[in-house]
C-alpha cells in the first residue's frame, strides 16, 4: 500500500478565510488544480489564482440560495473513488469525474450563531449539508484524500505540505481523518442539544467537548487527570500554579456554594476543604467576612479554597495573606490587593467571570453515566412551615436560611450550626446524623463558640428525636429541617416541651 501521496487536485469550500491564503499559494506553486464554490472561489479569484468552479465541474448552478453546491456525484464520486480499485477507476472514466486528493472545509458557524441569539429562521441556515458531508467522504476516504476540516488545521497542513513538498502519509491522513470526525460529530450533537432544547423529545445523553487540558494527576499521583471544558469563560487565572484535579473539584463546591448567596448585598466569604466549607459567614466589609469565615475554623482553613462574592480590597487581602492559601476566588480583585497576593508564587487567584452553572450534572457509575439536575433550589422565608407552637424569631429564621444553603452544600449526612449568619460547625459526611450532630457540637466548642441561641440546620429529616433532644442540650432553640419522617411528630413534640422552634421546607438537599 502507497504510503506517501502528492496532492494534485483539492477542492476548498470554507466559512472562514482567515489564515486561508497562505495554504492557498502554496498549493499553487505546487501545481494543485484547485476547485472551489460560491464566496470561496471568488475569493480565491481576488488572490488571483486560477480556480475552476465546481458549477462548471457539475453542469449545475448553486440553487435554493446556495443550499446545494457541492451535493453531486461528480463531487463525491472524486473524493470517495477508491483509486487502488479498478472498478471504481472504470467508473471515474466512464463518469468523467476527476480525482481530489484534498478537502479543505470550514463549516457554518452553529454553535456561534445560536449563542448570538440570532432567529430560529438563522440558525436553521446555519446548519451546514454540504460541509459536513464533504467532511465526512473526506475523512472515510483518507486512504486517498487529505481533509483539512476547519480554519484551526489550515497552518498544520500548511507546514506539511511545505516540509514534505506536497507529499502526505497515510498515518497523517489517518490523524486528519480522526480530527475530522471530532469536528462533525461535535457539529452534529451542538445541532441535536438546539433542537432537543425546545422540543424535549429524546432521553439520549451526547456530550461533546472539543477542549482538553492535561492535568498534573488525577486525584492522587498514580491517577492520570484531563479537563474538558472551557474553564476560560467562567474564570480567569491571575496568577499561581496550574490548576489540579483536586483544585477543580474544591473550586467547583466553592463556586456553586456561593452561587447561593450571591444575591445578597453584603460580602460573603467562604473556606472549603475538601468540598465542605469550614467556614462562612457575611459581614459589613469583605475583611470582616473573611475574619468571621476564618473564626470557624482556623486549622482546617490552612491550604483551602477560599471565595467571595465581593472584590478582594487591600484591607482584606492583608489579612488573607497572612493565611496559607491554595485558591483564592472574587469577582475582581483592587489592584494593591492583587500585587500583595501576589508575593506567594504558587497562591492560584481566580476571577469568576458571570457564567451560568451548568443545568445538568454527570458522573460515571459502574458501566454507565448517571446525570441529574443541577440542585438549584434556594429555600426562602416563603418556603417555611413552622411545625411547632413556638415561632422562630426575624433573627432566627435569616440564621435558618443561612444554615439552610450550607448544609445544602455539605457532604451527607450533614448538620450545619450557625449563629449571627455565620457558620459555627459542620458535621460531614457522616454515617448517621447524631454522628453528625455530635461532631458540629464538638468542633463549634473547640474553638470557642458558645451554641446558646445558635440554629441547627439538617440535609434530611430526623428519623428519631435523639438530634433535637441533643441540639437542646447543647444550647440550640431553632432547627430547620425537609420534615417527612413517619416519626416527625416525636421531634416536634420534644421541641414543644422544651421550648424550641422548628420549621419544615419540604426539601431535601442530599449531597453524595
Amino acid at each position: 500500500m502507497e504510503l506517501k501521496k502528492k496532492v494534485q487536485t483539492a477542492l476548498i469550500s470554507v466559512y472562514h478565510k482567515e489564515g486561508l491564503e497562505d495554504l492557498l499559494r502554496l498549493l499553487h506553486r505546487q501545481g494543485v488544480q484547485l476547485y472551489s464554490t460560491g464566496g470561496t472561489c471568488a475569493y480565491i479569484e481576488s488572490l488571483g489564482l486560477p480556480v475552476q468552479k465546481v458549477e462548471d465541474l457539475t453542469g449545475y448552478p448553486s440553487i435554493l440560495g446556495g443550499r446545494v453546491k457541492t451535493l453531486h456525484p461528480k463531487v463525491f464520486g472524486g473524493i470517495l473513488a477508491r483509486t487502488h480499485l479498478e472498478a471504481d477507476r472504470q467508473d471515474l472514466n466512464k463518469h468523467d469525474i476527476p480525482t481530489f486528493d484534498m478537502v479543505v472545509v470550514d463549516l457554518y458557524p452553529f454553535e456561534a450563531t445560536v449563542a448570538s441569539g440570532a432567529s430560529e429562521a438563522d440558525i436553521i441556515e446555519k446548519i451546514d449539508i454540504g460541509g459536513i458531508s464533504l467532511i465526512r467522504a473526506a475523512a472515510k476516504n483518507f486512504r486517498d484524500v487529505v481533509i483539512v476540516p476547519s480554519q484551526a488545521q489550515y497552518e498544520t497542513v500548511y507546514r506539511l505540505l511545505l516540509e514534505q513538498e506536497g507529499h502526505t502519509t497515510l498515518e497523517q491522513r489517518k490523524q486528519l481523518a480522526t480530527i475530522a470526525f471530532d469536528i462533525s460529530s461535535h457539529y452534529d450533537t451542538a445541532i441535536f442539544h438546539y433542537f432537543n432544547r425546545s422540543t424535549q423529545n429524546s432521553d439520549s445523553l451526547k456530550i461533546s467537548i472539543r477542549e482538553s487540558k492535561a492535568l498534573r494527576y488525577g486525584e492522587n499521583p498514580h491517577q492520570k487527570g484531563f479537563f474538558h471544558g472551557k474553564l476560560q469563560d467562567m474564570l480567569e487565572q491571575l496568577h499561581g500554579k496550574e490548576l489540579s484535579y483536586n483544585n477543580l473539584i474544591d473550586i467547583d463546591a466553592a463556586v456553586q456554594l456561593a452561587a447561593d448567596f450571591a444575591q445578597d448585598p453584603r460580602p460573603f466569604f467562604a473556606i472549603l476543604k475538601h468540598n465542605n466549607a469550614c467556614g462562612a459567614a457575611y459581614g459589613r466589609s469583605v475583611a470582616e467576612a473573611y475574619e468571621r469565615a476564618l473564626a470557624g475554623d482556623p486549622v482546617s482553613a490552612f491550604g483551602g479554597v477560599l471565595i467571595c462574592t465581593h472584590p478582594i480590597d487591600l484591607a482584606a487581602a492583608e489579612k488573607i495573606n497572612e493565611l496559607f492559601v491554595e485558591v483564592l476566588i472574587a469577582p475582581a480583585f483592587e489592584e494593591e490587593a492583587l500585587q500583595l497576593l501576589k508575593s506567594k508564587k504558587n497562591r492560584i487567584l481566580l476571577r469568576q467571570k458571570h457564567q451560568e452553572l451548568p443545568q445538568w450534572q454527570v458522573r460515571t457509575v459502574l458501566n454507565g453515566i448517571i446525570r441529574q439536575e443541577r440542585d438549584a433550589q434556594v429555600e426562602t422565608a416563603a418556603d417555611l412551615k413552622t411545625v411547632t407552637r413556638l415561632q422562630p424569631s426575624e433573627a432566627e429564621i435569616k440564621d435558618l436560611l443561612f444554615a439552610n444553603k450550607l448544609v445544602k452544600h455539605t457532604k451527607s449526612n450533614a448538620i450545619v450550626l450557625a449563629k449571627d449568619e455565620q457558620l459555627l460547625a459542620s458535621g460531614v459526611g457522616q454515617t448517621s446524623r447524631v454522628d453528625a450532630l455530635k461532631q458540629a457540637i464538638a468542633k463549634a466548642n473547640h474553638f470557642g463558640f458558645d451554641l446558646q441561641g445558635a440554629v441547627m440546620a439538617s440535609d434530611a429529616f430526623f428519623p428519631f428525636p435523639d438530634c433535637v433532644e441533643i441540639a437542646w442540650q447543647a444550647g440550640i432553640r431553632a432547627v430547620i429541617q425537609p420534615g417527612g419522617s413517619v416519626r416527625d411528630q416525636e421531634s416536634i413534640d420534644f421541641c414543644d416541651a422544651h421550648n424550641m422552634s422548628m420549621v419544615f421546607t419540604g426539601y431535601r438537599h442530599f449531597k453524595h
